[in-house]
């Protein structure tokens, strides 16, 4: 095993390149219209270690929203200002066995969340977020990641209107049966809001800096709650595909639908790459190529090299 921070870039630029390839498997989503105008030969990586090395390559000049790599980091937000037992009264911690946005997979759990990282967790913790309205709750949410990490996320509005013309029919299920059940209380403040909250944008540079913030102790954040976060994000951060990357790349990770992933190598750094196209799952193999390739090259997985 090597320490992350020893990457040559002679090594990253060799496995950006195998990466690259792997990406023209996937398709960027057309479900909404401002993604879809996304070139699918964009790809970006961003490395921020423990010790104060960085790595940046590609079109890091990028802007792009977060979109579900979002989900992490508002439980994160949650666990800090609410606490663990009092999250868990709303969601659970089990895998998803179906799509991140499944409303039968909802059904089947008696309507309740099976995990943060997926749609109807992250809807009923928007539910909770602090705040008037959902403006004001992103806005919150944003200022405290960006001085807690060191980012500079904002919230991209033409996006956000984009997200609202392509109203998602599944979301609005979705929100509606958690709150016949209890678990919204405002299902149209939590809807606005967590759409909100995934217009979070920003560069490849700072979602590595949302990742190095989930890897590296700090005062700032009980490492409680980053244990819990990281343990999510490794058995639920890939949807119905995290059982397969917890094994090929051990390590946890999150994507967004934008073709964001953010992945944790614990006490040593956050790693964020962002190529558009993506798999059936909603995944971008490209990213994915590449952070295996890195994991495999370096021995980063959890369990040992």
């Amino acid at each position: 095993m090597r320490k992350l921070e020893t990457l040559t870039t002679t090594e990253l630029s060799a496995w950006i390149q195998q990466a690259k390839l792997q990406a023209y498997q996937g398709q960027v989503t057309e479900r909404i219209p401002q993604l879809a105008v996304a070139n699918s030969d964009w790809f970006a990586v961003h490395i921020y270690c423990a010790s104060g090395e960085d790595f940046s390559v590609g079109d890091t000049a990028c802007l792009f929203p977060l979109m579900s790599a979002i989900k992490p980091f508002l439980l994160l937000y949650l666990l800090e200002h609410l606490g663990a037992k009092t999250v868990f009264e709303w969601v659970g911690v089990e895998p998803s066995l179906l799509r991140f946005n499944s409303l039968e997979q909802l059904l089947a759990d008696d309507r309740r969340p099976r995990n943060p990282m997926i749609n109807s967790g992250a809807i009923t913790l928007a539910d909770k977020l602090p705040g008037d309205n959902a403006g004001d709750r992103t806005q919150r949410l944003c200022d405290w990641l960006n001085q807690l990490a060191g980012s500079q996320l904002k919230l991209d509005e033409v996006m956000l209107a984009s997200v609202r013309s392509a109203a998602s029919q599944i979301n609005q299920a979705i929100t509606e049966n958690l709150a016949q059940a209890g678990y919204v209380k405002n299902p149209e403040i939590a809807l606005d809001t967590y759409e909100q909250i995934c217009c979070l944008s920003g560069r490849v540079e700072d979602l590595a800096l949302l990742g190095k913030l989930l890897a590296c102790e700090s005062k700032l954040i009980a490492p409680q709650h980053r244990r819990i976060v990281n343990a999510l994000m490794f058995t639920c951060g890939m949807y119905e595909a995290s059982f397969q990357y917890a094994l090929e790349i051990g390590l946890p990770m999150k994507s967004g639908i934008s073709g964001t992933l953010v992945a944790v190598v614990p006490h040593q750094g956050g790693i964020a790459c962002y190529s558009p196209p993506l798999d059936n799952a909603g995944n971008s193999p490209g990213a994915i190529a590449f952070v295996k390739a890195l994991s495999s090259g370096l021995g980063l997985s959890i369990f040992g090299g």
